[in-house]
């Protein structure tokens, strides 16, 4: 799967993008904002008016969909909501289905049964193409294609794409380039937003000298470790390497990742500095390295915690107000200009039918996305959202820069790998970052596993 900025695309776009990105941020660092679960309770597009419709849908009584996720809680609860809202408005009755890590493993059982789901929300552009190797996955219809056309950049259709055919539409996007920080230990130690590498690790020696642990970090997902190696990669090698390693077209033991881990070591092997040390950190999971950072008073378990917009979902449920306890800076810049990571989910279509391109359509309109933005957590690459939808100003900012960014952003790496090195729960990529996590001193040795699993899965 091509990257989602192509190849001949220039560092002087991406820098672009990256102080697009970076301004609107700092614009919000001192905005004051709710928390995420502060939804008005009005389920509708746009104005909130119910006659305000900007997408047409048929009438689909006794209609029976099914629509799989790996979403749970406040994230579920709330992707529920819109679904609903496409059930007042067509008659159909739609029925979520939690699915597992990775998705494409359960789809597999699924479909191996008979009974595939209707839809299937896809993480990863890899995923989307395994599906329609197997050939699961159903092209999208005239209706879903032209409410891409109307309300996306043609980056995020064409990541939707595989040989040149429409599979998917990216509901969900992610803003991944982001700290946040738990605002009153900051303000004990006197520290200060960074903008660079060198001032991030400043600012945590300073939070560290004030008696709180600098990093808290989710391990125990391999996600999140790959995350943090792609930020540092891309603003340290540059856009142009970043789709090289991302497609393997250059390997795993170049100079430029020995570049990348030597820099993350600086955080993951510096003793203290992250929440209970390697071995703590690999027996935490995402939410709770979010939640034991805006819990604990002004003695939390870390005052800094690195992840994506969604994170805002995890702080509220700490009990922390968004833009007063807890509060964002942009992943700081590591070479010469900071780094614009995003990754997201699509909707796919696995059963074809007038209801499933119906609901295909329904998720591609401004219309369904709004829903969801009211309620928070949630970031849409929907350009015809309006930015007022989203709750807070923390949140309204986040979006703005990613709309702003158009098609010059970086898409998740390991969300473009082959799923059994990028995208599987104790295996390739995951798991090499882990056990680099759990010893940084082993440049040479994590370099040699990210090639070899990189090598059998992409198949060169």
């Amino acid at each position: 799967m091509r990257s989602t900025s192509s190849k001949n695309r220039t560092s002087r776009a991406a820098r672009t993008a990256a102080a697009v990105f970076a301004g609107a941020l700092a614009l919000s660092l001192t905005a004051c904002g709710g928390g995420d679960d502060n939804g008005d309770g009005n389920e509708q597009g746009g104005s909130g008016d119910e006659t305000a419709a900007t997408v047409t849908l048929p009438k689909l009584d006794g209609e029976s969909l099914e629509v799989a996720a790996v979403w749970t809680g406040a994230e579920q609860a709330n992707f529920k909501k819109v679904l609903a809202e496409f059930e007042k408005r067509t008659g159909a009755k739609v029925t979520f289905v939690p699915a597992q890590d990775p998705i494409i493993n359960f789809l597999g059982s699924k479909v191996a049964g008979g009974q595939p789901p209707d839809i299937a929300m896809l993480p990863q552009p890899g995923a989307i193409k395994q599906a329609v190797e197997k050939k699961w996955a159903k092209p999208l219809g005239a209706d879903a294609i032209k409410e891409l056309q109307e309300n996306y950049s043609q980056g995020w259709q064409n990541i939707g794409k595989v040989d040149n055919k429409q599979y998917g539409v990216y509901y969900k996007a992610a803003n991944k380039s982001l700290i946040w920080y738990n605002t009153q230990v900051f303000e004990n130690a006197g520290a200060k937003e960074p903008k660079t590498w060198d001032e991030l690790l400043t600012t945590a020696q300073t939070v560290y000298d004030s008696g709180v642990t600098p990093f808290s970090v989710g391990g125990a997902e391999g996600w999140t470790l790959t995350d943090w190696f792609e930020n540092i990669y891309l603003s340290q090698a540059g856009p142009e390497k970043y789709d090289q390693l991302a497609q393997h077209e250059i390997k795993w033991t170049d100079p430029s990742v020995k570049d990348a881990l030597t820099t993350l070591a600086q955080v993951w092997g510096k003793k203290d500095y992250v929440a209970g040390g390697a071995t703590g950190a690999l027996q935490t999971d995402f939410p709770a390295s979010v939640t034991q950072t805006f819990t604990g008073g002004d003695q939390p378990k870390a005052a800094m915690v690195y992840e994506g917009d969604f994170a805002q979902v995890n702080i509220t449920q700490a009990k922390a107000e968004v833009g007063t306890d807890a509060k964002v800076f942009p992943f700081p810049t590591v070479g010469d200009t900071a780094p614009v990571v995003s990754g997201g989910d699509a909707a796919v279509i696995l059963q074809d039918s007038k209801a499933a391109q119906a609901l295909a359509t329904w998720l591609a309109s401004p219309d369904a996305a709004t829903i969801q933005a009211k309620l928070g957590g949630y970031l849409s690459p929907n350009k015809n959202v309006d930015n007022s939808a989203y709750p807070n100003a923390v949140q309204q900012k986040i979006a703005k820069a990613l709309i702003d960014s158009g098609d010059d952003f970086r898409f998740d790496m390991s969300d473009q790998a082959p799923q059994a090195f990028g995208g599987t729960p104790g295996k390739g990529e995951w798991k090499a970052l882990q056990d680099f996590l759990k010893n940084p001193s082993d440049i040479a040795g994590t370099q040699r596993t990210l090639e070899a699993d990189a090598a059998a899965a992409y198949g060169n």
